[in-house]
């Protein structure tokens, strides 16, 4: 059901790979409630997706960007207010990668020239967004921004790596970046932190099966999947939530918030027995 949540809204929606990614599903929502957009990734990740199926579903422009180059995120804000035919309403930051995660590296044999490019690929990148919008002017007063998060970045998960780091980092770029925002132009900025989600980032996890049933069974509602996820970001762009900003969302059925599930200790009971 749609809501005209975002009708008349200019939006910017990166990472979107193939209909598992949540910044997919957030595309589709965003033009069922009414916005218009342009669709943005690394020229490598396109090659490896089908963004341009998705593109033809929403009737938006694609425009490649590496989302590590300043000139590329330049491009990127000026054609999309070129394209969409005025400011911007809204951002998904939907972008995150670590190359020691992704080759298993020990958290303790780091690789830290990746450790560095995983940061400027999962979080400086936020803060370049963010800069180049201001710089250009690019975003409308009350816009939103949105970027894609995890709980590793308050507790510790091995199987997770640096990434943990650079969710940390992703959350107080958000903080930092959306006082300067908000008392400019009001804009909000804010970071949602998701269930475990079957994606092609997030199966690419050693151990992630193991652990999205864990989750799945500590949380009271289950898994968030990446349409729900996709509905809360359609939320936090719409003028419902104008006053929200600065702030880590948990997205992830109640898991950040319980100690031990009744379920879990009937499991290990029985294990015991």
């Amino acid at each position: 059901m749609a809501y005209g949540l975002l009708k008349g809204k200019r939006g910017i929606i990166s990472g979107a790979l193939d209909e598992n990614s949540i910044a997919w599903q957030v595309a589709l929502k965003a033009k069922e409630e009414g916005a218009i957009f342009t669709l943005t990734n690394a020229p490598i990740a396109m090659r490896m997706g089908a963004i341009n199926n998705l593109a033809e579903q929403c009737d938006a422009q694609i425009i490649p960007a590496d989302a590590t180059s300043v000139e590329d995120i330049e491009n990127l804000f000026s054609k999309s207010t070129e394209i969409l035919g005025g400011k911007i309403d809204f951002v998904l930051h939907s972008i995150g990668m670590s190359l020691n995660v992704r080759k298993s590296k020990e958290y303790g044999d780091l690789n830290y020239e990746w450790m560095q490019k995983g940061l400027d690929i999962s979080a400086i990148s936020l803060h370049k967004f963010l800069q180049v919008a201001e710089k250009q002017d690019a975003l409308s007063e009350w816009a939103s921004v949105v970027a894609l998060s995890y709980i590793a970045a308050q507790r510790t998960y091995s199987f997770y790596g640096d990434m943990a780091e650079a969710k940390a980092m992703l959350e107080s770029i958000a903080r930092s970046y959306g006082y300067r925002y908000g008392k400019a132009k009001n804009v909000r900025v804010n970071t949602i932190s998701q269930s475990p989600t079957v994606t092609k980032a997030g199966s690419g996890i050693e151990g992630f099966d193991a652990f999205y049933e864990f989750a799945d069974k500590m949380s009271p509602l289950g898994n968030a999947t990446a349409k729900d996820c996709a509905n809360y970001a359609i939320s936090m762009f719409s003028d419902l939530t104008r006053f929200v900003t600065m702030q880590n969302l948990y997205h992830d059925g109640g898991y950040s918030a319980t100690g031990i599930s009744e379920e879990l200790v009937q499991m290990i009971q029985q294990q015991n027995q």
